[in-house]
């Protein structure tokens, strides 16, 4: 009798605390609390660690002691960009020493909206502790739900501002103060020099076409991706979804004094936005491909800036597939190929045709044979460094040689005939 009546008050006890917990976490939601009051107070009255992230991860409000942060980083539960890695943790959780973390579903109306990640390493979590769990999750997500809907509205003015300033339209490019006073409304400082990047989402091939519904899902984590991890390099910084693509301007630290001084190339900064971005691959991201423009040291440039980024992601992802960086500085040739209109593709193809002749169709022999011919190229015809390169016997590289020359002409003697197909064979990358 006396163990049944100890059973009775501990389960009372606990559901004592689940409903002190709800309570306590409905009256941070109505009073305006934010992700950060939930997590405070689930750790406080739970005493675990616990850190909100967005579905793949990425850290949004949290009661995490560094040392708790230090425990699951030794379980390689964190990647090294700082994403948690929340799909290691999902089920009955990771193991963290003798205890565990633990990663539950945020959600409403059957839509995720982010992880609860739960920390204690001195034991495992009891199931009162999950169902307290539970029901902060769904407190979360009414917080989520209000703060979503606020954000969304905000986007979308933020969005036609932006867009409207890098399109030129409404003249906005002609009274800059105007511009910088109404971006300083949503907390942008655009009068710094900065690189207009613009990073799509990519196809994956062999992939079953996915519904509107979930690649809006997809685009909206992506934007929020951008804006948290541009909100972490410094303040004042645009990101903003166009519903197929993100932009970022992206300030340059260190920047010269104006154009007459030696242009940043920004490289460093876009590098670490991309990888933080991408993380491991791991929750769910997407691969993506990024266009980095040049340097816009005024508002003036920004629309020309922008032309230059979605010029970047374009031709980079059709040289380097997908999951590429481009640089439009970095673009050489293809840059002044990809000026030319769609319209006018046509021509460019009967550019190739004429040039490579038999080498512009798209069979196996006719690749291989523009590899061989872009190495020769890439070695001012040098036939050894040549057959090093393709690993080709010296006389089995003399014969191409000789083959190439039948179908093109003296390429080994004849200086613009080599610049012809150089050029024809980077159309071929861009144009197909």
């Amino acid at each position: 009798m006396l163990i049944s009546n100890d059973r009775e008050e501990l389960a009372s006890a606990a559901l004592a605390k689940v409903d002190a917990l709800h309570t306590g976490l409905t009256q941070i939601v109505l009073e305006g609390g934010n992700l950060d009051g939930i997590a405070a107070e689930v750790a406080r009255v739970l005493e675990v660690g616990v850190a909100f992230t967005s579905t793949d991860g990425r850290e949004r409000a949290s009661a995490l002691p560094e040392d708790l942060r230090s425990a699951l980083d030794a379980h390689d539960l964190v990647d090294p960009t700082g994403r948690l890695r929340v799909e290691r943790m999902d089920g009955d959780g990771a193991s963290v020493g003798p205890g565990e973390a633990r990663s539950l579903r945020v959600a409403a109306g059957g839509v995720d909206l982010a992880r609860l990640v739960c920390l204690r390493p001195g034991e495992p979590l009891s199931s009162d502790d999950v169902h307290a769990l539970e029901r902060a999750a769904a407190v979360a997500a009414l917080l989520i739900t209000r703060e979503e809907a606020v954000t969304a509205v905000e986007n979308k003015y933020q969005g036609d501002f932006l867009r409207d300033l890098l399109m030129r339209r409404g003249g906005l490019a002609n009274d800059q103060a105007y511009v910088a006073e109404h971006a300083a409304t949503f907390g942008w400082d655009l009068t710094r020099p900065v690189v207009v990047v613009a990073a799509e989402i990519d196809p994956v091939a062999g992939e079953e076409r996915a519904g509107s519904a979930q690649r809006r899902q997809w685009q909206e984590r992506f934007s929020a991706a951008w804006r948290q991890v541009t909100g972490g390099l410094g303040a004042g910084i645009p990101s903003v979804d166009f519903s197929s693509e993100v932009v970022t301007l992206l300030p340059l630290g260190g920047a010269g004094d104006g154009p007459g001084e030696e242009a940043p190339t920004g490289h460093d900064v876009v590098r670490r936005a991309v990888t933080a971005v991408a993380g491991d691959k791991g929750g769910g991201r997407r691969p993506f491909s990024v266009g980095v423009s040049r340097v816009a040291w005024t508002l003036d440039e920004l629309s020309a800036a922008y032309a230059q980024a979605r010029r970047a992601v374009d031709v980079g992802r059709r040289v380097q597939g997908g999951g590429s960086t481009t640089f439009f500085d970095q673009l050489g040739l293809h840059r002044l190929i990809a000026l030319i209109p769609e319209e006018e593709n046509g021509e460019l193809r009967s550019f190739v045709r004429d040039v490579l002749g038999p080498l512009a169709e798209q069979t196996s022999e006719a690749a291989d044979l523009r590899e061989t011919l872009q190495v020769l190229l890439d070695t001012n015809f040098n036939v050894a460094e040549a057959a090093r390169l393709q690993f080709f016997h010296y006389n089995t590289m003399r014969y191409r040689v000789s083959k190439l020359e039948r179908l093109l002409g003296p390429l080994s003697t004849d200086s613009h005939l080599r610049l012809d197909v150089a050029v024809a064979l980077r159309v071929l990358e861009i144009a197909g």
